[in-house]
């Protein structure tokens, strides 16, 4: 992994089909043309779902769909955005006053995130103006990423512009802390994968401190992307920030259980590390200290021996302090359970058995069960795909990303690829209304894609 800030590349603009179109747009918009453009991938997370905000390992890589950004920046002090997507309208504010309403997951915020984080990351009270037309062809709420690819490319922008430079490693921890403006309680996944991909190779994410080491997938097998075409904006619900708290609820039992320090502990695996257990362990000490049975505040406060004013205003987050009821078992019992599947996953890799493809399915089809069953993060929609997928050939399928809705990933013979496709195009596209002009964008085989770059158009003599 390099340690050193994203590539720049020079590139001859009109050899390059998309930053052509991108060049011409911006100018009709703009009435100039871009400095610069900045990309930043989508992300297919392979395996290790709802457990890097737990402290735990993921295994993603970085899809071949980005968001691009051309760039150019102005005397005055007013950003300029606008999108290619005329769904998305423009938007123009003082770089000098960011301002990001938590209430509305609106496309622009997304960027507001990841420029502000690099504005505040070096003390800087204003920002230089700039005209900035995007151009994403991630299929948005389709849980491959999108808008965390939006907030990266954004910072990466940003930094740019400012002529500063800093760390891959540093520029992710900046944009997955910077997302939180939005009001998703979510790990560094998404931001990591987006800046530290490399081209044909998926990635062990780690974190506290962040690293990333190469995973070498089966050369036998391909990976296919199926969007369910249920979309699902994980800022827009509280879904996802319910989840998150829960599992911090179950590290806080879990803790007191074992007579830890329980007031400082915020995630599952701060309780695994106290303790010196394994993963199986954890599961076991999960069984014996928490039950079944969904949790009421009252009983919360009771084993911690706060009141409930204390765990509403100093533990639960703004949308999730009005929550009747908290599933703490089921969630503990997913995060240990699927990060034992991660370092499962990356050790097939590494030793290639001859049935790696059918063990590493094996592992993809329980993530799907656990995330289905414990974390209840599917949707009718997802499950029917999975089984479509396992059906016409696929060793394992999964939903991918923050769940109830978007996409699933499956591992598939590479030699079954052709049928594959076919098959779940016609049982699961084309009979519904979900069959589009948009086919090629909702099934697709994809394989590790590189990181966040920087492109320079190559004067030309």
């Amino acid at each position: 992994m390099s340690a050193e800030g994203p590539a720049t590349r020079r590139v001859s603009v009109a050899e390059h089909p998309r930053l052509l179109k991108l060049k011409k747009m911006f100018n009709s918009k703009f009435g100039s043309n871009p400095k610069f453009y900045v990309r930043a991938p989508g992300r297919v997370n392979i395996i290790g779902e709802h457990i890097d905000y737990c402290g735990y390992s993921v295994l993603p890589m970085a899809v071949e769909q980005d968001m691009l950004i051309a760039v150019e920046p102005v005397k005055t002090h007013t950003l300029h955005l606008a999108n290619t997507n005329p769904l998305y309208p423009d938007f123009s504010t003082s770089a000098n006053n960011i301002q990001i309403d938590k209430n509305k997951p609106l496309w622009h915020n997304y960027f507001l995130c990841g420029s502000k984080g690099i504005q505040e990351h070096f003390g800087l009270s204003s920002l230089t103006g700039m005209n900035c037309l995007v151009d994403g062809n991630i299929p948005p709420s389709s849980g491959l990423s999108s808008s965390s690819a939006l907030v990266c490319c954004a910072g990466l922008v940003t930094l740019t512009v400012l002529g500063r430079s800093l760390s891959k490693v540093e520029l992710a921890e900046i944009c997955a802390k910077s997302e939180r403006y939005i009001g998703t309680e979510g790990g560094g996944m998404d931001q990591s994968i987006s800046f530290l991909a490399e081209e044909g190779t998926a990635k062990l994410i780690e974190f506290s401190p962040l690293r990333a080491t190469d995973v070498k997938l089966p050369s036998g097998a391909v990976f296919v992307i199926a969007n369910s075409c249920v979309e699902m904006n994980k800022a827009a619900t509280s879904h996802f920030n319910i989840r998150v708290m829960e599992c911090q609820l179950a590290a806080k039992l879990l803790a007191k259980y074992k007579n830890l320090d329980w007031d400082k502990v915020l995630r599952l695996e701060e309780v695994q590390t106290q303790l010196g257990l394994s993963l199986e362990e954890m599961l076991l000490v999960t069984e014996e200290a928490l039950h079944p049975e969904p949790y009421s505040p009252e009983e919360i406060c009771g084993c911690l021996g706060i009141s409930v004013e204390e765990l509403r205003t100093q533990i639960l987050s703004p949308n999730t302090q009005d929550v009747r009821t908290f599933k703490l078992h089921q969630r503990a019992q997913h995060v240990y359970s699927e990060a034992a599947r991660v370092l499962q996953f990356k050790k097939i890799c590494e030793e290639a058995p001859e049935n790696t493809v059918q063990l590493l399915g094996e592992l993809m089809s329980q993530s799907h069960r656990s995330c289905r069953d414990l974390y209840e993060c599917s949707c009718p929609e997802l499950d029917q795909l999975v089984d479509i997928c396992r059906k016409h050939g696929a060793q394992g399928s999964r939903l991918t990303g923050a769940g109830w809705g978007g996409c699933t990933v499956s591992i598939v013979p590479a030699d079954m690829l052709p049928s594959f496709l076919a098959n779940v195009h016609e049982a699961y596209y084309q009979k519904s209304d979900r069959s589009s002009a948009r086919e090629n964008q909702n099934l697709f085989a994809t394989k590790p894609g590189g990181g966040a770059l920087v492109f320079l158009e190559a004067q030309t003599m």
